[in-house]
Order: structure tokens, then C-alpha cells, then sequence
């Protein structure tokens, strides 16, 4: 296990990481307005380079994570998170925001394939520390919310992309100082032999990259969209940037306390019902959200939510349960390649669908992944709980 300073500096890190993803999609109509379009969904577009390449290198960066080292990996990852963040807020024009965020993504890659196997290496309760640190993760889209609100409103929304990335530099001059050594790259350590007996890698990684991509999908489509979707059920009550951002990062902060709940529920019963079980809560949730309107959406937007982040510790116990820790970089960068390279499509659909067929129409999209994502998942191994392998 590893220090406190290090599994704090690693949440911190999880949080960073979605935050900076999501301060475009929250400052989007500051910046479009700044750079003379007329309507923030012609600008969301330029977003979608940020999450290709927060796809596309996980790959490299799991591969160098298992070869080279997390620990260096994860001193890479804080301060380019750090300076990327702050040429975001210099550009002047579209294609140069495209550009900074397509650089925030190729850092950004580097966290899930590194940062949480090397959290959970050696763990005696992967689950919860899966929870707390999908827990944090989330509290980052919280922030995204509620201090780009306020950042842009009070300070524009450069200083919402500089502030963050100088305090991504300062825990980065932390993570040196304090992080855990490593005596070995894992790819250097010797094997403790398959956790599970007849699972394949191959069939795992197929399943698993099937559930991930169409779990990514609903997760890209709500985080970025959350924003302009509360503001348009939401007009006929409040239209203030910085209200609207508190009430979406409450909204984010309830919700992600449901991978706490089943952080602690994979350290005891079977992965696959509870993964369904999630899944159709999701579906069901959508749907009400289809019809509501007002504070009924905003009750059902928590819902929705809730069962969308409930979702995201599974593909990380799999691999946990399923994958020795010498290969757990590379064959979650290989899974993250595919799934976020794939639902990195969402980010460039919002603006097109919102514009020609309204919120409802996105919504209902949700819907149809929820039913395919349940359909995928009923293909999983069947396991025994994590007590019963004891």
C-alpha cells in the first residue's frame, strides 16, 4: 500500500482530471461569444479533440506506465495537465482552442491507466478504494461546475483554465516530494498468476471495451451537456451562470456518493448483477427525464446522474479482479483507447443534435445506449462474490 500523501495526491489527480476535461463544455458560451459566434453549439466541436486524444493515448500511456513506471508517468501528468490548462487560456480563436485542448487530452490519457492501478496496487479492499477514488473523480466535475461558474462570471473564463492549471503544477512539485518510490516498473515484477480461472484476457478486453464505450458514451453526452441542459429546463426559474453552476455541482457532488455505496458493495457481492442492476436504474432515469421540466428535472437530473457515475467503478474492478497488476496499465490503456476514443464522438454530436432536434432527442439517445450497455454487460463471466473467493 501506499503512503497517505501518495493515495491523496493520486484523488486529487483523478479530481484534476475530469475537472479540466469539463471547463470547456461549462465556459462554452463565454467563449463563443468571445470569439464572435453566434451560438455556443457552433463552438462545442472544437471540444471533441481533447477527449479523441484523452482516448487515443491511453495506450501509450498504459504501455509506459507498466514499462517505464507510474510514479514518473504521474509527475508527467500534473504538470502537463498544469501548462496545457494555461495555453487553453491564451488562444484568441476556435482552431487554436482545438489545438490547447486536444494537448489537455493527450495529458489528460495519462491518469486512468496509470493513476488507478498504481492507487489500488497491493489493495486489501479494492472496491471502496475504487469508490473514493471514482468519488473524487466526480467531486472534479463539481468543481468544473461550480468554480468555472463563478471564474467565469467574476474573472472570465481564461482565468477559469489558468487558475486550475497552476494548481495542477503546484501538486505535481507535491507528487515529487512526497509520492511513493517505485523499486520496479510493474511490467519488471514477477506475475502472482491469473486471478480468475478460465476468464480469457481477450474475451474480458472485448466485453469490457463493449460495456466501457457505450458506459463513456451516456457519461460524455450528460457531463457536457449537464450545463446547457439545466439551463434550458431550468430558464423559466434562473438563467444566472453562476447559480446554474451550483445547483449542477450539488447535482454532482449527491450523485458521486453512489460509488462509495458500490465501491463497498463489489468488495462483497457479484460484479456482473450489480453492473445490471446500475445500468436499468440509468435507462429508467432517462426516460422520467425525457418528460420533466423545472425542479422535477432537476430531482431526476440527480437520478440520472447517480446511476450514470454508480456505473463507473465496474470496468476498473474487472480489471482489479481479472488482470495481473504486471499488465493492469497496458490492458486498461488498451480498453481506454477504444471506449473514450469511441465516445469521444458524443462531444462532437451534442451541439448538432441539441441544434436540430432539442435536449429531448439527446436524452432519448441516452435511453438507447442504457439498453445496449445492459445488453453487453448480461455477457460477462459469471463470478463468485469477492467473500466466496476467499
Amino acid at each position: 500500500m501506499h503512503n497517505r500523501s501518495t493515495q491523496a495526491l493520486l484523488n486529487v489527480g483523478h479530481a484534476i482530471d475530469h475537472m479540466f476535461l469539463l471547463i470547456f463544455a461549462t465556459a462554452v458560451t463565454s467563449i463563443a461569444a468571445e470569439f464572435g459566434l453566434a451560438r455556443w453549439e457552433d463552438l462545442m466541436p472544437y471540444g471533441v479533440a481533447a477527449f479523441f486524444f484523452f482516448g487515443l493515448g491511453s495506450l501509450p500511456s498504459g504501455k509506459l506506465g507498466d514499462q517505464w513506471g507510474r510514479r514518473p508517468m504521474m509527475i508527467v501528468f500534473f504538470f502537463g495537465m498544469g501548462v496545457s490548462a494555461i495555453l487553453v487560456s491564451l488562444t484568441t480563436s476556435p482552431i487554436q482552442i482545438a489545438f490547447a485542448l486536444a494537448l489537455l487530452g493527450v495529458f489528460a490519457s495519462i491518469y486512468h491507466p496509470v493513476g488507478i492501478p498504481m492507487l489500488v496496487q497491493g489493495a486489501a479492499r479494492p472496491g471502496w478504494i475504487i469508490g473514493v477514488n471514482g468519488l473524487a473523480g466526480n467531486l472534479g466535475l463539481a468543481l468544473a461546475a461550480v468554480v468555472t461558474g463563478f471564474l467565469v462570471k467574476y474573472a472570465g473564463w481564461r482565468a477559469a483554465f489558468a487558475i486550475p492549471g497552476v494548481v495542477s503544477l503546484a501538486c505535481g512539485v507535491l507528487f515529487v516530494l512526497f509520492a511513493t518510490a517505485e523499486s520496479s516498473p510493474p511490467a519488471k515484477k514477477k506475475a502472482s498468476g491469473h486471478p480468475i480461472a478460465g476468464v480469457t484476457i481477450a474475451k474480458l478486453l472485448f466485453v469490457m471495451t463493449l460495456a466501457a464505450t457505450s458506459g463513456s458514451l451516456n457519461f460524455n453526452f450528460s457531463t457536457n451537456a449537464n450545463y446547457e441542459l439545466l439551463m434550458d429546463r431550468f430558464q423559466a426559474i434562473s438563467r444566472d451562470p453562476a447559480q446554474i453552476g451550483l445547483l449542477l455541482a450539488f447535482v454532482y457532488a449527491a450523485a458521486s456518493l453512489t460509488q462509495l455505496v458500490v465501491g463497498n458493495l463489489l468488495d462483497r457481492y457479484s460484479l456482473k448483477w450489480l453492473y445490471l442492476a446500475i445500468i436499468a436504474l440509468q435507462g429508467v432515469f432517462l426516460l422520467l427525464a425525457m418528460a420533466a421540466d423545472g425542479w422535477m428535472f432537476y430531482a431526476v437530473q440527480f437520478l440520472f446522474m447517480a446511476a450514470i457515475f454508480g456505473a463507473i467503478p465496474f470496468t476498473d474492478a474487472m480489471i482489479v479482479r481479472f488482470v495481473d497488476d504486471t499488465m493492469r496499465s497496458r490492458v486498461a490503456g488498451m480498453r481506454l483507447t477504444v471506449s473514450l476514443g469511441a465516445s469521444s464522438l458524443a462531444v462532437w454530436l451534442i451541439g448538432p443534435v441539441v441544434k436540430q432536434a432539442g435536449f429531448t432527442t439527446l436524452l432519448g439517445v441516452m435511453v438507447a445506449i442504457s439498453a445496449i450497455t445492459f445488453a453487453v454487460v448480461s455477457t460477462l463471466p459469471r463470478t463468485p462474490a469477492p467473500k466466496a473467493e476467499r
